[in-house]
């Protein structure tokens, strides 16, 4: 996994394989690179956060985040999102009804894709209007494994 901090909060979260991942970052080789020579508490914090989901446990606390300046419905959607409880979904209609676009459920999808906090903010917990599996920019493969990991499966 690949992680970003502005130096206080977490702004990036991803699979190294993933969709969507930003351009800066599809060149990066080596296991892990730092601009900084001071520690970054918020991702020693985000590597706690991560060591206790892939434990299979509910972390219980949320690094300070800060993704990179989204638009306003981005943020809606991901706001959205960080409400979903551990091991629970939601479809992409309920988190458009939720923020009050009804009938933009693609275009939920589409934020909902490009969320650039993978996991802390948990767009794996979206699924399609019949509770398939759909859409996800690590894989549907990680998206399944995921839900299985948080006892939400949906098959």
């Amino acid at each position: 996994m690949i992680l970003s901090s502005d130096g206080e909060a977490l702004t990036g979260l991803w699979f190294k394989d993933q969709k969507h991942l930003p351009d800066w970052l599809r060149d990066v080789d080596c296991p892990s690179r730092s601009i900084s020579d001071r520690p970054v508490p918020v991702l020693d914090e985000a590597v706690r956060w991560l060591d206790s989901y892939f434990a299979g446990r509910e972390p219980g606390f949320t690094p300070l985040l800060r993704p990179y300046k989204p638009s306003p419905f981005r943020q809606k959607v991901w706001e959205a999102l960080r409400e979903i409880p551990y091991g629970e979904t939601r479809t992409y209609g309920e988190i458009a009804e939720k923020i009050g676009c009804r009938h933009s459920a693609q275009a939920v999808g589409n934020a909902v894709g490009h969320n650039p906090i993978s996991l802390i903010i948990p767009c794996h917990r979206v699924l399609g209007k019949d509770g398939s599996l759909t859409g996800y920019a690590g894989g549907l493969e990680r998206k399944a494994w995921l839900l299985r990991l948080e006892g939400a499966s949906p098959e």
